[in-house]
């Protein structure tokens, strides 16, 4: 074999230009930046996402008017509790927007107004009496898989687990002082009752 050049001696072996991969700082070729945007995608594209669990929202009123209408609340809340659960409870006797809220809902699928009320990852379930059957069935323990759990002795620091704080604006008196117009006004801030709501997911504080 011939040498490649005089002295007698082999040149080392080297890659032709055409192989080799020349970084200049800077300087990136279009191709492989391309390639490197389109994997990264991909990459995102594929990877598995966490279920986001399931929201489990109870009805109910703490008013003892109707006898059996707060029985049938407390006993739904200890049937949840028993699950170890996060349960977002909407209490219609603190705020008459809840109200209004779960008397639509019952409207819109031809039921009359009765508390409590239980939805599962936005399904409706029905009241004390179908909680009841479907728990004594275990159909409510898989209803409720994939919701997220709790401590039931978990109680929020700030709202007390009632989900509603006096109002930071007036008080809970509902009436404030406007200077520029030297009278009192109703508070835009607060329901009914002088409350605003506290974050509704405070019960995810102990997730």
């Amino acid at each position: 074999m011939d040498d490649c050049g005089g002295g007698g001696g082999k040149r080392p072996f080297q890659l032709a230009r055409s192989l080799t991969y020349h970084h200049h700082p800077g300087h990136r070729p279009a191709a492989a930046s391309r390639w490197r945007r389109q994997h990264q995608q991909h990459q995102l594209a594929d990877e598995p996402r966490a279920p986001r669990p399931q929201a489990v929202v109870l009805y109910t009123t703490s008013l003892r008017g109707v006898r059996r209408t707060f029985a049938d609340c407390a006993a739904v809340r200890a049937i949840l509790r028993g699950f170890r659960v996060a349960v977002d409870e909407r209490d219609v006797s603190m705020d008459a927007a809840l109200r209004r809220e779960v008397q639509a809902l019952l409207a819109a699928r031809g039921r009359a107004f009765a508390l409590p009320q239980l939805l599962i990852g936005g399904r409706l379930v029905g009241g004390a009496d179908e909680v009841r059957q479907l728990n004594e069935t275990g159909q409510l323990r898989r209803l409720l898989d994939g919701a997220a759990g709790q401590d039931p002795a978990f109680v929020c620091d700030a709202c007390g687990g009632v989900r509603f704080v006096p109002c930071a604006g007036c008080g809970g008196g509902r009436k404030v002082f406007v200077e520029e117009e030297g009278r009192v006004v109703r508070c835009v801030e607060c329901n009914e009752n002088g409350l605003q709501a506290w974050m509704r997911a405070c019960n995810k504080e102990n997730g």
